[in-house]
């Protein structure tokens, strides 16, 4: 039986646990991993956004998202994005030209979606920090970005 050094044993495990944990979190469903983020930020404001990489609206919401979230991430804001794209490649492809600094859940089955009953693209779902929704938006309109950002300031100061 060959022996190992401890930093070579240490090293084998660590990959190990990463392998395990890679392929726990693939067999998670994208409900599964929805409910675990949101159970994640229990106590905490929500942007639930949904989104495709064929949506223009959506390439116009991601900088705000990444802005807004950074803003206000220090008193309790989280976004966290569930894309509905079929094939996973255009979700990537466009998350290279518009990077989230969020959480993207991949829901190719869009059954997630369904279960918020997601209209158009981009929607979005605020959640306050009891887990209730309390505003909903289909689409995204840089003319109304004042409103969603009074939305979460309403939330994140209501106690």
């Amino acid at each position: 039986m060959r022996k190992f050094n401890p930093i070579t044993k240490f090293m084998l495990i660590l990959i190990s646990l990463i392998i395990s944990n890679a392929a726990f979190s693939n067999a998670l469903t994208s409900k599964q991993q929805l409910e675990k983020a949101i159970q994640d930020h229990k106590g905490e404001v929500i942007y639930l956004d949904f989104w495709a990489s064929w949506c223009g609206p959506c390439r116009k919401s991601f900088p705000w998202l990444n802005q807004i979230q950074r803003k206000y991430q220090d008193q309790g804001f989280v976004v966290i994005s569930v894309n509905l794209d079929a094939n996973r490649e255009h979700a990537e492809k466009f998350l290279k030209e518009n990077p989230a600094d969020f959480a993207v859940i991949y829901d190719p089955k869009g059954k997630t979606a369904k279960h918020f009953k997601i209209q158009g693209m981009p929607s979005s779902i605020l959640i306050d920090k009891n887990g209730d929704i309390k505003t909903t938006h289909a689409g995204f309109f840089t003319k109304k970005i004042p409103q969603y950002e009074q939305e979460i300031i309403a939330l994140l100061t209501n106690k």
